[in-house]
């Protein structure tokens, strides 16, 4: 797949286009978002991720269409999960509700800057060693292993929120825990002073590193073309303001989310493993030859797993909270 660089060029200033406008638009005066307001704009950037699916579609042939719907999919349910770990950091530093739009946006923008050099990185070590996919597949197995049994483990980290950029941060440059309206700094007795908004988002910004190192990876498993892995990525994260607003409270009811996208990151793992035996080029691997009999998942199937298996940790979420909450009703009723 060939993209042009004047492509390449004319996305990059659209998607710059949509943060300035959702900005002016949404975040400039600050306000807590109604459901209304909320479920409109998620469904407009859930429409135009489509939309562009579909162009790629018409225009590069429909294996990358599928591509870039696959892996829109995976970023969307990835940054689901990376929602937990907002509300988290939220919560920590006691952002008023009015003005977490705010903080939301400025991290998706950080977010976006910090994935385009890991796809980067990840498209010129790919091009470079295909051994690459290995290491990748390796990890994501390694992750989903480790979501999977990390899940139940609701306890927030006493770090989380507080991590290592931003207690760096507070040591070197004044800082006061008081918010001043949604300012980045205030002057307080003479001298100027980092307010909460700004370490938050730099909380924020800098977590979603950690959210690459799994993410990436991912969606390298079902294209190899990074302008896909770009666009997906930035889609499914410019909806993220809206999605955290909408979904605040079904957060809590989506128990089985974990499992899911461990399954999903073990099921990509396995595929970027087969694919690197497949193109083996490794002398302690086979001799350094290709292993034939290593299959290739056609993206028609990774589609369908992934999709199937968000649609079964969902369902079985939602039966499984609506059950627990007619149980506590029951007791309740008892002790009564």
């Amino acid at each position: 797949m060939d993209v042009p660089v004047l492509v390449w060029a004319l996305t990059g200033v659209a998607v710059v286009g949509l943060i300035v406008f959702d900005f002016y638009a949404h975040v400039r005066t600050p306000h807590e978002p109604t459901f209304r307001e909320s479920a409109w704009w998620s469904t407009v950037y859930i429409a135009l991720a489509l939309v562009f699916g579909v162009g790629l579609g018409v225009v590069a042939g429909w294996d990358h269409g599928a591509e870039y719907f696959a892996g829109y999919v995976t970023e969307k349910s990835l940054s689901v999960d990376n929602l937990f770990v907002f509300l988290i950091i939220m919560t920590r530093f006691a952002v008023p509700r009015a003005f977490q739009q705010k903080v939301l946006l400025v991290g998706v923008a950080i977010a976006l800057v910090l994935r385009t050099i890991f796809i980067l990185l990840g498209a010129a070590a790919i091009e470079q060693w295909s051994w690459v996919f290995y290491v990748f597949g390796a990890f994501l197995v390694y992750t989903g292993i480790k979501l999977a049994r990390d899940h139940g483990d609701e306890t927030p980290d006493d770090d989380t929120g507080n991590g290592v950029l931003v207690r760096f941060v507070r040591r070197v440059l004044p800082t006061t825990d008081v918010y001043h309206d949604d300012r980045l700094t205030v002057r307080v007795d003479g001298r100027r002073v980092l307010t909460p908004m700004l370490l938050v988002m730099v909380a924020i910004g800098s977590t979603d590193i950690l959210f690459a190192l799994d993410s990436i990876p991912a969606i390298y498993g079902l294209t190899s073309e990074p302008y896909i892995v770009f666009t997906a990525n930035a889609f499914a994260l410019l909806g993220l303001r809206q999605l955290y607003f909408l979904i605040g409270g079904l957060l809590e009811r989506l128990v089985y989310l974990s499992q899911g996208l461990a399954v999903i990151l073990g099921f990509i793992g396995i595929k970027l493993v087969l694919h690197a035996m497949h193109t083996n080029e490794l002398p302690f691997i086979n001799g350094g030859e290709h292993v034939e009999w290593a299959p290739e998942i056609p993206i028609w199937l990774s589609l369908t797993v992934i999709l199937g298996t968000l649609a079964i940790a969902t369902v079985a979420s939602l039966v499984k909270t609506r059950g627990d909450r007619r149980s506590e009703r029951a007791v309740a009723a008892v002790e009564e």
